[in-house]
């Protein structure tokens, strides 16, 4: 303990503005954000599991949820989801009616939330949520799934669909929306081959599209690049060094490191796979022993000819830890343990601290300790980037129930918001403010664009602008499904006068690239960023 303790003051920010800032802005929102998915309407849906009883927040004018199949309470007049408006800082319920536990989703090209599986009466359901101006609700899909799927991971493919992937004991996958041609469920041996048959350490497996329309797939330990139109496996990557596991419920995290040179023709893709626990951890969890976290990331250029994973060392062992891409390029992780795994109860020693982690950097200088929450965050914990650059912070509910009293880790239904650095008012001066487009602007893939910004400091130079644009994705268990940040540009930089410059840049070619959707577009300047302002690639 001396030594973690010595660990951390050594390695804490000097003073605490170059740490970044915890805001509480909610202290009671009623349902566990298990799920969260910001849209381009600025507000976030959050969703919880529905068959452990009665949340903290009612739905409005008496509504009530009757679910014959639920095996805590088939008349519930309680909400289980709702949205956040981020500008107002409020929220309203919503009304979900079959589980929703545990399950995947994604936002469509046209902004729309499609969630996907759950358990119980809810395992087989697409869900979808509308954002309308004047508000709207679920509504829901029966049998829309060919399987059941609890636990699966979604990734929005370059034809605007969604693959839907594995889940507990279904070793295939399937698409949403259905057509003709591929209407049915398919066989992926990949997860039979990855399969803990105790313990099931593949599930909510990473995935990513790579550049050239195929998928990476990490279960367990292992990856591959998988062709899902012929059902082919093009290449198998070595095993992570070290052999532990890092899906469900050793539950490490992984993102797709930023896409940049886009328009040359040999983009470099990699990805970073950070903390979990190592092999044996959930059963010793259950018998109430809690092994340390593994304090590892393991990255890889997937896109190398023979590729190799590089191992680096974080500031702190973490399981549960979500890693959220900042558009600056920078990675977030946050929430976690030091010890234990995922699944109810299985974790001690709460992880405080966020780490920043700068790709960059050179090896062995990437990692940052940031200034610490006092809000432990662990087994269902959410995180996701924010338009203005926050990251927004909810969750942490290892009980099985809300449960408040007489135990280690109550039900958290606090939310927070964590502004990094980059937020500090000690920054104005360099931070960018987008004067056109406008939000909510529609493009092409290949499309030149002007963007027009405005900043004090009067001496932007070439190599100090980037235009970035990020997937917001769907998070959930530690794994932020289809989030994608690509570099588009900053070279072309012209001056217009008044502090007004314009850089040209221009939209990724193809859907394989960036996929048809709602992007938030960002100036960073000297690694400030403006807030984002939302387009929409069609």
């Amino acid at each position: 303990m001396l030594l973690q303790i010595l660990l951390l003051t050594s390695l804490s920010p000097s003073h605490a503005d170059d740490g970044g800032r915890w805001h509480l802005l909610q202290n009671d929102i009623g349902v566990l954000p298990m799920h969260m998915q910001l849209l381009h309407n600025d507000r976030v849906v959050l969703f919880d599991r529905t068959d452990f009883g009665t949340s903290n927040l009612p739905l409005p004018d008496g509504k009530c949820r009757m679910d014959p199949n639920d095996v805590a309470l088939k008349l519930d007049c309680t909400a289980h989801s709702l949205e956040y408006d981020v500008a107002s800082n409020s929220f309203r319920p919503l009304m979900v009616q079959t589980d929703v536990w545990c399950s995947a989703g994604a936002a469509m090209s046209d902004g729309t939330l499609v969630q996907t599986g759950g358990f119980n009466d809810g395992d087989r359901r697409v869900r979808i949520f509308k954002p309308y101006p004047n508000g709207s609700d679920w509504e829901e899909i029966p049998l829309a799934l060919n399987v059941r799927r609890w636990y699966p991971t979604n990734q929005i493919l370059p034809d605007g669909r969604q693959i839907v992937i594995g889940g507990r004991r279904q070793f295939s996958y399937e698409f949403f929306p259905k057509t003709s041609g591929a209407s049915k469920a398919y066989s992926f041996p990949f997860l039979v081959e990855t399969n803990d048959p105790l313990i099931e350490n593949n599930l909510y497996p990473f995935v990513f599209l790579n550049v050239d329309g195929n998928l990476f797939v990490f279960a367990n330990n292992r990856s591959i690049l998988f062709d899902y139109a012929r059902n082919k496996v093009l290449k198998t990557f070595p095993a992570i060094p070290g052999g532990d596991p890092r899906c469900y419920p050793s539950t490490g995290s992984a993102a797709l490191l930023p896409l940049r040179n886009l328009q040359a023709g040999a983009i470099e893709v990699e990805v970073l796979v950070c903390g979990g626990a190592p092999k044996g951890s959930f059963n010793k969890a259950v018998n109430r022993t809690f092994i340390r976290a593994l304090n590892t990331c393991a990255r890889i250029k997937i896109t190398d000819p023979k590729p190799e994973w590089v191992m680096e060392t974080m500031p702190m062992s973490r399981v549960m830890g979500d890693m959220v891409l900042l558009p600056n390029g920078d990675v977030l992780i946050v929430n976690g343990a030091g010890s234990g795994t995922a699944g109810w109860d299985n974790a001690r020693d709460p992880v405080l601290h966020p780490v920043l982690y700068r790709p960059r950097d050179s090896l062995g200088s990437r990692f940052r300790l940031l200034n610490p929450s006092t809000i432990p965050r662990l087994y269902h914990s959410t995180a996701v980037l924010l338009r203005d650059g926050r990251v927004l912070v909810g969750g942490s509910n290892p009980n099985v129930y809300y449960n408040f009293t007489g135990i280690p880790f109550p039900t958290e239904l606090r939310l927070e918001a964590f502004s990094p650095s980059y937020l500090d008012p000690n920054f104005e001066n360099l931070r960018p403010k987008i004067l056109l487009p406008s939000s909510q602007t529609a493009v092409r893939h290949a499309q030149q664009l002007a963007v027009r910004f405005n900043v004090i400091d009067d001496s932007v130079a070439l190599d100090s602008v980037e235009v970035t644009m990020l997937v917001p994705p769907f998070n959930t268990h530690s794994f932020s499904m289809s989030q994608r940040l690509l570099v588009i540009g900053g070279k072309n930089v012209t001056k217009l006068g008044n502090s007004t410059w314009d850089v040209h840049v221009s939209m990724p070619g193809s859907g394989t690239i960036a996929p048809s959707g709602y992007y938030l577009l960002f100036v960073v300047h000297r690694k400030i960023p403006s807030n984002g302002i939302w387009i929409r690639i069609m």
